[in-house]
């Protein structure tokens, strides 16, 4: 399955665009989770929550729908990766567990400052659960600095089923590789002065790409750093239209939907 969401569901602008001029705010969770097949919760990055909180958004979702959840920055942003053991553990052990089967992967950022330090980044991948009060986790990084274009990188992740995010962004490194059982995609170059966020012409190439990986193919268009991935198979391919373009950001995520649910 091919999921497209947007970065939260609080905003301003997108009262009167996105969401109807009458909708209540309360219900704007419940308008976009039946609009959109995921929402990347951006919140917890930057605070706790409590666990009656994620129980209510679960409650407003429909069946089928799943949340991608930004990881705590008390966890990466830190000089020593390998200490942040018991941030994340403070951040696992908030109430995540309420969302129950809407939990979807977590999302570790990384500032553009960090750098790739081989055995650091090891010893927090290995910080990492693969599960948590009985719900099976699923994560993925995504880095923003030039040093982790490496191979090493690349089998770091893969050895441990992490995802590296596919960032879509002029100051970031693109990579492109397959490195879990899911793909994880967040597009960063949208523009508010097309009513679909991006022209049709990039939905379509975006779409294409995001079929090749949903079958476990990295689009021939695009080069991994690694070019001996995992076997060709399904997988869950989740894509997050963010940042730039972002009172257009949902117009986005519905138009990709359109492409590949043909």
């Amino acid at each position: 399955m091919i999921r497209s969401g947007i970065g939260g569901w609080t905003f301003e602008p997108w009262r009167g665009v996105f969401y109807p001029d009458d909708l209540k705010q309360k219900d704007e969770l419940a308008y976009a989770s039946r609009h959109l097949t995921s929402i990347e919760i951006n919140s917890t990055y930057y605070s706790s929550q409590k666990p009656q909180t994620f129980a209510k958004w679960a409650a407003a979702t429909p069946d089928g729908f799943v949340f991608a959840m930004k990881a705590s920055r008390f966890c990466t942003n830190r000089r020593v990766l390998a200490e942040a053991g018991e941030s994340i553990d403070k951040f696992l052990n908030q109430g995540i567990v309420e969302l129950g089967d809407r939990l979807g992967p977590i999302l570790w950022q990384f500032a553009p400052t960090k750098k790739f330090d081989p055995d650091d980044f090891g010893a927090f991948l290995d910080l990492l659960p693969k599960s948590h009060g009985g719900l099976a986790l699923r994560h993925c990084v995504e880095v923003r600095n030039a040093s982790f274009v490496d191979p090493t990188f690349v089998k770091l992740c893969r050895d441990r089923n992490v995802a590296i995010c596919l960032s879509e962004n002029e100051h970031y490194p693109l990579i492109c590789d397959i490195t879990a059982d899911f793909v994880y995609s967040r597009l960063l170059m949208g523009s508010d002065d097309i009513p679909t966020g991006y022209a049709p012409k990039d939905l379509d190439l975006w779409a294409e790409r995001f079929g090749q990986y949903s079958r476990g193919q990295v689009p021939g268009d695009l080069s991994p750093i690694d070019r001996t991935g995992p076997a060709e198979g399904p997988r869950e391919t989740f894509v997050f239209f963010i940042h730039e373009g972002k009172v257009r950001a949902p117009a986005a995520a519905q138009e990709l939907l359109k492409r590949v649910n043909k």
